[in-house]
Parts: C-alpha cells; sequence; structure tokens
C-alpha cells in the first residue's frame, strides 16, 4: 500500500471518529429546536426549527439567576485558585531544594486522591465548623481541588518557558521579591493562566456533585442544579426537547470563553508541561 492509500484511509478512519461523535451532539442540537409537544423520531434532524424549547427553558431554570450563581462560584474560585497557585509554583520551581521538591510532590499527590472518596469526613468537618451551606460553601472545595493540577501547570511553566536571568536583572534593578513576581514574572504567566482558567473554570462550571452536597436554597442553585427541574418520572416523563435546550443554554457561556482564549489555552498545555 502506498503512501497516498494510507493517507487515504486515515483521513476517512479520522471523518468517521469525528462524525461518531458529533451525531448525538447533532441530534440534541436538531431537537432542541424543535416544539415542546414535537417528540417524533430524533433521527430527523431540523425537522422543524422554533425557539419554545429555549423559551420554556429559560423560564423554568430561573437562567438568569442560576447563572449568576454560576458565574459567583466559578470566577470567585478561579481568581483565588490563580493567585494562590501561582505564588506558591513561584518559589517551588526557583528553589531547588528539598523543602522545594517536597512541596511539589505534596502538591501532586492531590492528583491521585479522588475528592469523592474523602467526601463523608469533609462534610463533617464542615458541620462542626458551623459552616452554612451557602451558595460559597462549594467555593472551599473547589478550590481545594484546583490547586493540585494547577500547582502542577504553573511550575513546569516557570522551569520551562521563564528565564531566570529577567529576574536577576530586576534584583540588580533594586526589585524586591514581590515587585519581581507581580510585575515581571505574573504577566509572562498568561498562556498558563488562561489554561488554568479554561481548565478548571470548565469543571467548576459543570460541577454539580459539591454543589448537591453544600447548597440547600433552590435560589443559590448554579446552574448544573438548575437542570434537575427538567428531569422527569414515571408519572411526569422528561421533556427531552426543553432539556437539550436548556444543555445548550449552560454550555453557550463556556463555549465563547473558550472561543476567544483557545490559542493562549494550547500554548499553555503543551508549554508548561515540557519540563518540570
Amino acid at each position: 500500500m502506498n503512501g497516498i492509500a494510507k493517507k487515504t484511509l486515515t483521513h476517512i478512519g479520522i471523518s468517521a471518529v469525528l462524525l461518531l461523535n458529533l451525531l448525538p451532539l447533532v441530534i440534541a442540537l436538531s431537537s432542541s429546536f424543535r416544539s415542546v409537544s414535537n417528540m417524533t423520531n430524533p433521527l430527523k434532524l431540523f425537522s422543524e426549527f422554533t425557539l419554545e424549547s429555549y423559551r420554556a427553558a429559560f423560564g423554568k431554570m430561573h437562567f438568569m439567576q442560576a447563572l449568576g450563581n454560576s458565574l459567583l462560584l466559578t470566577v470567585i474560585s478561579v481568581v483565588v485558585v490563580v493567585l494562590f497557585t501561582s505564588m506558591a509554583a513561584y518559589p517551588i520551581a526557583r528553589l531547588n531544594n528539598r523543602l522545594s521538591k517536597t512541596l511539589y510532590l505534596f502538591f501532586l499527590c492531590g492528583l491521585v486522591v479522588p475528592s469523592q472518596m474523602v467526601i463523608i469526613p469533609i462534610v463533617q468537618t464542615i458541620q462542626e465548623l458551623h459552616i452554612p451551606g451557602s451558595k460559597f460553601t462549594p467555593i472551599l472545595m473547589f478550590i481545594t481541588c484546583s490547586i493540585p493540577f494547577s500547582s502542577f501547570l504553573y511550575t513546569g511553566f516557570i522551569k520551562s518557558s521563564i528565564p531566570i536571568e529577567v529576574e536577576e536583572s530586576a534584583l540588580i534593578d533594586g526589585a524586591g521579591l514581590l515587585r519581581r513576581f507581580w510585575q515581571i514574572v505574573f504577566p509572562l504567566l498568561l498562556p498558563v493562566t488562561v489554561s488554568v482558567v479554561i481548565t478548571q473554570g470548565v469543571w467548576i462550571w459543570n460541577d454539580y456533585f459539591f454543589n448537591m452536597i453544600f447548597i440547600s436554597k433552590a435560589a443559590d442553585s448554579p446552574l448544573p442544579l438548575a437542570m434537575l427541574g427538567f428531569m422527569g418520572d414515571q408519572t411526569n416523563p422528561t421533556a427531552w426537547n426543553v432539556l437539550f435546550a436548556a444543555c445548550f443554554l449552560c454550555a453557550l457561556p463556556l463555549l465563547l470563553l473558550f472561543a476567544f482564549l483557545q490559542k493562549y489555552f494550547i500554548g499553555g498545555l503543551t508549554v508548561g508541561s515540557v519540563k518540570g
């Protein structure tokens, strides 16, 4: 088999896999543009085009209120993670001693311990500390679970992509530690910061587990919890058209964010993991 034939077969295989992965998304998108009562064969793609399901989803899930809660949870968590992990990764990457290596391994240990395994003692601890179950309670878990991976990215990026000579020049000019970090190092961390914002922001935005455990009021529910109202039962079947419309409404802010930040996202993941 010559090179052209191999290349053709490779393209055909990749296209087939792509179509298989896109088919459920296309079916869901097609169903979301149907009316609420139109539950005919979902494989009849785009047989109807109406925004009735989107209007129903928007009103039933109190979209603007849930969107505000999701933005609040995500923005606060991501900002704290970026600030704390970037500052923690800086000395770990620059100091070549036993303490920095121990701290680096300590952070990496968080990557191999699923948070769901320790959720019971965490809940007991929060109850003993009398921390109320509000919209802000899940932020504690989001920050804690985001620290290991974010520290790993920041440490690798600083070691591989930021020459120490830049900081030495600033030190000669009399710049202190904090000034060197905030005015010189941190702006150079833009690619990996965008990677942290996207990877951890997407997870926090879509998280259902911690929100379900720690949030008790319906008014405090973010978008994933607000979608619970669309799940039916034996007496009240699920309106799939409305549910699909709600899914796309929830995903729209993330798609817009990724469209603006995708070039930084790819750069931060590849450069920040070269060596460390």
